[in-house]
């Protein structure tokens, strides 16, 4: 499956792809023809000298001039020539010397030469003995003298076929890993684009670090399957397939040596990756736990520091590290007893069967020396390719299991991108018998109900757990409920879009998120619907223009990674600017002024009484001093709304939220009680 879906992938780049395996075809075809040179070069025109001559009558193409005659070489010699016996003639190699045979030989056999007598032994015992006149150097390049054109021929060709499979080499691995790149490109996008598209509860259960390890080290793994593995198995075939086939042309008992490598490469191949697959699933997994672990201590530094935890998180880590390299190691023993050390030792044994076939006698008299060469330089050719698939193998088995965990994620039920434009909402939000719970049988709201009109402040309030967060989480669609309903201007959310839904909402969290980039950025979330002068005037609603046009980059001041060099408040502003810049229906702040100081709250508060105006906003707030004007308080405990109404009535109540009050108000809580009781009379 894993494989069907990357080769899905690989067929939107199939043009450049094919391109490619196609250089590689000619390249691996140049290469191939260089041995059969050599094979010519060495049995044509080098031991060529050999074969018998024949005495002429007056000089012509390729004669030979030998002491006051002519001859030619029984190859060149035009078809209606003499070749009677007695105008034979034969040069011989003994040795290192060269010799004139004034005949030719009855049979041929071992030599050896003395006092001017060659003496050739055939290997049944017979021996002939002939006349042997040495040859100098001078006499001996003109029985060579033909031939050097021919040779300066073929190795002018033999080196632009290297420099052929050199071009189309380069051609191959440009495209492929063009390619490959556009591919990996390709799937991290669509990766990326998923992981916005997953539902908020997918990343409960899986820390940050693991998907991004997902998007860039497996993907980068899967990269290395088009370049590197693709490539080598490929080239592997077609030099296997031509070399086989080139073998059995040049003779085919050598061929038959070499062709049980092919089931034995595919036996390796299978028993490496039953192996390799077990600790390449471990190793990626390891892989990921690490840089979960390496994402969660940086976004934890501050703590750690003040807590002094380091050598306990270092611990941890060695520990996670010591295991990841040990997994490594098996994984590394593998490659070593399977990989190219293997392949040279059956290499070696080949090549002594076929040297003990030679010598012994099998091959010697049905094998010239020019193909003992084309079969050993085969042979070698044929062993590189093997070595390249064998090394690639751990590639292979890490590119499999890269690419099953990205298909994983991309996988996991996504939440479907609705194309279109939701009018703006009126911001009427009612809850009818609403119970949840993030995990089942654990409810976190209990039969919740409540309508917020347009336009009115709805406050949330109660202890920490007590489902306050819950219920914004339902408005915004981040999980959906399945007992009771949720309705905007009396259309239940679960049949609005996602993204429509949330188009005219806005949020401010306790713990704002900043991009990198500029404050005007994080203001406009780089939406081209929002102007500049929209960005200015949302910062001036909330007060905060003046102070951020002090700073030296004014609003185009750098903004690093969570905001790290601003204030606690002066992220806070930028939360409030953006959900204000985008003008939304409904209005959430949670816990929006728990991390603000006395000062900002007060310039907060007087232009938030402005800008709720015209829109329904919920706010949670521990400090209730902040929510005294909210048209309705819910109180919520364990998840139930247990008193509702607005301060005055909760005051007079004289229950939890009186409680609460009197804890955080002290002295003021009296007066207020007393005030109430006067208006009650």
């Amino acid at each position: 499956m894993t494989g069907k879906r990357l080769f899905r992938y690989a067929l939107l780049y199939k043009k450049t792809i094919i391109w490619a395996l196609a250089m590689l075809a000619l390249a691996v075809c140049a290469e191939l023809l260089g041995p059969l040179l050599a094979k010519r070069m060495i049995d044509q025109n080098i031991l060529g000298i050999e074969k018998t001559w024949y005495q002429v009558q007056a000089k012509q193409s390729d004669a030979v001039s030998y002491r006051g005659n002519w001859y030619v070489r029984s190859d060149h010699l035009p078809a209606d020539a003499d070749r009677s016996p007695a105008l034979a003639k034969r040069v011989l190699q003994e040795k290192r010397s060269y010799y004139w045979i004034d005949s030719d030989l009855a049979f041929d056999g071992a030599r050896s030469v003395a006092d001017g007598t060659m003496t050739v032994t055939a290997k049944d015992g017979r021996s002939a003995q002939y006349a042997a006149a040495k040859l100098t150097k001078a006499e001996l390049y003109q029985f060579y003298k033909p031939e050097v054109p021919m040779l300066l021929q073929l190795a002018a060709a033999y080196f632009g076929l290297l420099l052929l499979a050199a071009a189309f080499t380069y051609g191959q691995k440009l495209l492929l890993q063009t390619s490959a790149n556009r591919i990996v490109q390709r799937m991290r996008e669509d990766v990326f684009a998923h992981t916005h598209r997953l539902p908020v509860q997918y990343f409960d259960n899986l820390p940050a670090g693991k998907v991004v390890s997902r998007i860039t080290n497996d993907t980068e793994a899967v990269r290395e399957l088009f370049v590197a593995v693709l490539a080598n198995f490929f080239s592997g075939i077609v030099y296997m397939t031509a070399i086989l086939g080139a073998l059995f042309l040049l003779d085919t008992s050598l061929a038959l040596v070499a062709l049980p490598l092919i089931p034995m490469l595919a036996i390796w191949i299978v028993l490496y990756r039953k192996y390799a697959g077990k600790l390449n699933n471990v190793i990626r997994a390891k892989l990921s736990d690490i840089n979960g672990m390496i994402n969660e201590s940086i976004q934890g530094m501050t703590i750690i520091q003040a807590f002094g935890r380091q050598k306990k998180i270092a611990k941890e880590f060695d520990e996670l590290n010591e295991d990841y390299f040990n997994h490594q190691t098996k994984l590394v023993s593998l490659n070593s007893i399977t990989s190219h050390n293997l392949v040279n030792v059956v290499r070696n044994l080949i090549f002594l069967a076929v040297l003990w076939m030679f010598w012994g006698g099998s091959l010697s008299s049905a094998v010239t020396v020019g193909v003992l060469y084309a079969f050993i330089d085969y042979m070698n050719r044929m062993f590189q390719p093997i070595v390249g698939i064998v090394n690639q193998l751990s590639n292979l088995e890490t590119a499999r299991v890269s690419a099953s965990r990205v298909f994983e994620l991309l996988d996991a039920p996504g939440i479907p991108v609705e194309e279109g434009y939701a009018p703006r909402s009126g911001g009427d939000v009612r809850f009818e018998h609403v119970t949840f719970a993030y995990k089942k049988g654990e409810n976190v709201l209990k039969d919740v109900n409540f309508h917020a009109r347009q336009g009115e402040t709805v406050a949330l309030v109660g202890h920490t757990g007590s489902g306050k967060s819950s219920i914004l989480n339902l408005l915004f669609r981040f999980y959906d409920i399945e007992e009771g309903s949720i309705k905007v201007d009396g259309v239940d959310v679960r049949d609005i879009p996602k993204q429509q839904l949330r188009t005219h909402m806005g949020i401010v969290l306790q713990d704002p998120f900043l991009f990198t980039g500029t404050i005007a950025s994080n203001v406009s979330l780089g939406n081209p619907a929002i102007t500049r002068e929209r960005i200015e005037q949302a910062l001036r609603d909330v007060g905060a223009y003046d102070m951020f046009m002090s700073l030296p980059g004014g609003l185009d001041e750098p903004v690093i990674e969570k905001g790290a060099t601003l204030s606690a408040g002066q992220r806070q502003l930028i939360s409030f600017a953006r959900a204000l810049a985008y003008d939304p229906a409904i209005l959430i702040l949670d816990e929006a002024t728990a991390s603000i100081d006395t000062e900002t709250e007060a310039i907060i508060q007087a232009a938030l009484d402005v800008l709720k105006k015209g829109r329904t906003t919920f706010v949670i707030a521990h400090r209730l001093s902040t929510i005294r004007q909210a048209d309705q308080i819910l109180v919520l405990d364990h998840g139930v709304i247990v008193e509702r109404g607005d301060h005055e009535r909760l005051m007079r109540l004289q229950g939890k939220y009186y409680a609460m009050y009197q804890l955080q108000g002290g002295a003021s809580v009296e007066t207020d009680a007393v005030a109430a009781e006067s208006a009650a009379n």
